[in-house]
């Protein structure tokens, strides 16, 4: 495939950006995206340009840090995938693709496609854990009982790999979906119920603090999240997070 890419350069955070346009030759149908990207890279290295700053690392759609807003979509046209397990295949030949990088205030732009996700982070920190009796009396896991749908649902919950495509694709920047999907993580659980007042404040806290915007109930986050974290953990989040103001 021959392929037009328009892309977002900015040397750093405090430069203006602009789009830019590439061509590359020869795109195999059986790349995956970022195998794309590197064939552009190659090309640029070997003409002495700069080549285009991406972020990413397992390149298996676990750890969440491929992050490309692609023809309008957080992670591309394809749906339960990452940036990086997107193939050239959802493509054809003579297509111009545009690409930038999530769009949030709460995700500054680092460099060309890198963005600053950081306030996800803080976001964990200020809550997303469960603290642990290690004096030698710790209660050992399989004597908790838990029953298979509690289970299950939690499981679901933990599954989110904070990219920030629910982030990128709404209106808002709304990161109720990626909070919700870690409050519940633990609200389901029993080990999590002894923090559990203390943690959606100060979770729901920190993400407002961080700047993110608030729900729109349109949808879209589930969409397009790479996980199908559902929305029903925003609601369960929500319900939380009344029991605890009160």
């Amino acid at each position: 495939m021959n392929l037009t890419l328009k892309i977002w350069r900015q040397k750093d955070s405090s430069s203006k950006g602009q789009m830019v346009d590439y061509k590359v030759t020869d795109i195999s149908e059986h790349m995956s995206f970022l195998e794309m990207m590197d064939v552009l890279n190659e090309q640029l290295v070997n003409s002495g340009e700069e080549p285009v700053a991406f972020d990413h690392d397992c390149r298996e759609g676990i750890c969440g840090m491929c992050s490309m807003y692609i023809n309008g979509e957080a992670h591309g046209p394809d749906r339960g995938v990452t940036t990086c397990q997107l193939h050239m295949r959802m493509f054809k030949d003579g297509d111009t693709i545009t690409i930038e990088p999530f769009r949030a205030a709460a995700f500054p732009v680092i460099k060309d496609l890198v963005v600053d996700r950081t306030s996800f982070e803080r976001i964990q920190q200020a809550g997303g854990f469960i603290s642990v009796n290690t004096s030698g009396n710790t209660q050992d896991a399989n004597s908790i009982p838990i029953s298979k749908h509690a289970a299950d649902e939690a499981m679901d919950a933990a599954t989110c790999i904070g990219c920030g495509a629910c982030v990128a694709t709404c209106k808002n920047s709304s990161a109720m979906l990626f909070v919700g999907a870690k409050v519940s993580q633990y609200a389901l659980l029993p080990q999590g119920q002894i923090e559990a007042t203390d943690r959606v404040l100060n979770m729901v806290a920190q993400m407002d603090a961080e700047g993110f915007g608030n729900c729109t109930n349109t949808g879209a986050c589930e969409v397009e999240c790479p996980k199908g974290i559902s929305l029903d953990n925003i609601a369960r989040m929500n319900r939380e997070l009344m029991k605890a103001s009160i």
